[in-house]
C-alpha cells in the first residue's frame, strides 16, 4: 500500500493529517523558525539550517529571512538563488528552481490545492508541482499557482498571479499573468 507521502508527491489525493506528513511539516517549521531567528552575523548557522531544510541547493542559496515552507525537502534549488524577505513556498509537491533565480519580497509559490467538492475537501488535498527555469526574476508579491512552469530567462512582474505556464525569455505580468513581450538584448 502506498504511503500518504507517496500519494502527495504524485499529485494524488492524500490525507494531510497523516502522522508522517505532520512530522515532516513540524520539522520544516522548526527549521524555518530557527532560520528566521538568526541575525545577519550568523551566516554559518543560516547555511547549516538551509542545507538541512532543502532537498538541494541549501549550500549556496542567499536567503533573507523570514522564509516559510511546508516541508523544504520537496524544494530543489539550482546555483546561487536569492530569496528576498518574507517568501512562502507550500511544497506538498516538488518545487524545482533553476540557477540564478531571484525572488522579490513576499513571493509565494503554491503547489498545494484542494478538491472543489466540500465534503472531500474536509479530509483530502492534493498538489501540482511548480518549475522555475534558470535566470528568472520574479517580482515582489507575485504568486505562482499549482502546476505552473516558468521558462528560463523570464521576468515576472511584481504582484502577478501565475496561473499557467509562461515560456522562456519573456516579460510577463498581471492577474492572471500573461506575456507582455519577448525579452531582447538592448
Amino acid at each position: 500500500m502506498r504511503s500518504e507521502r507517496d500519494k502527495m508527491l504524485a499529485g494524488e489525493l492524500y490525507d494531510p493529517l497523516d502522522p508522517e506528513l505532520v512530522r515532516g511539516r513540524d520539522r520544516a517549521r522548526d527549521l524555518c523558525q530557527d532560520l528566521n531567528a538568526t541575525r545577519e552575523s550568523q551566516q554559518a548557522e543560516r547555511r547549516r539550517i538551509l542545507e538541512e531544510l532543502f532537498a538541494a541547493g541549501g549550500d549556496d542559496v542567499w536567503m533573507q529571512p523570514p522564509f516559510f515552507c511546508d516541508y523544504g525537502s520537496n524544494i530543489t534549488l539550482g546555483k546561487k538563488c536569492f530569496f528576498n524577505f518574507n517568501c512562502v513556498v507550500l511544497d506538498v509537491c516538488r518545487v524545482s528552481i533553476g540557477d540564478y533565480v531571484f525572488f522579490g519580497p513576499a513571493v509565494q509559490i503554491y503547489t498545494a490545492t484542494h478538491p472543489l467538492e466540500a465534503e472531500l475537501r474536509r479530509t483530502q488535498e492534493f498538489g501540482k508541482p511548480v518549475t522555475v527555469g534558470s535566470d528568472v526574476w520574479i517580482g515582489g508579491g507575485a504568486i505562482i499557482c499549482p502546476g505552473a512552469t516558468i521558462g528560463s530567462r523570464t521576468v515576472i512582474g511584481a504582484g502577478s498571479v501565475v496561473t499557467k505556464d509562461i515560456p522562456d525569455g519573456v516579460l510577463a505580468a498581471g492577474n492572471p499573468c500573461r506575456v507582455i513581450r519577448n525579452i531582447t538584448k538592448s
